[in-house]
């Protein structure tokens, strides 16, 4: 498993977060202000639409998810 630092777009906040290697995140809650990050419109999860790198699958150039 590798790290990737999600931002949420509501506070700013950064996170560290785990991001499996075999599976995508749908979705994950800011420990800053506790908003429900989710993926935005056509992005699979939610490493794809707020953090600092693409999730496994997308970055191996499969079909995620």
């Amino acid at each position: 498993m590798a790290n990737a630092d999600l931002t949420c777009p509501k506070c700013d906040l950064v996170e560290s977060v785990e991001m499996s290697t075999d599976s995508c995140l749908f979705f994950h809650r800011c420990t800053g202000c506790e908003e429900l990050l989710k993926p935005l419109e056509g992005d699979c999860c939610v490493f794809c639409s707020y953090s600092d790198q693409l999730c496994p699958p997308k970055n191996e150039d499969d079909s995620c998810c």
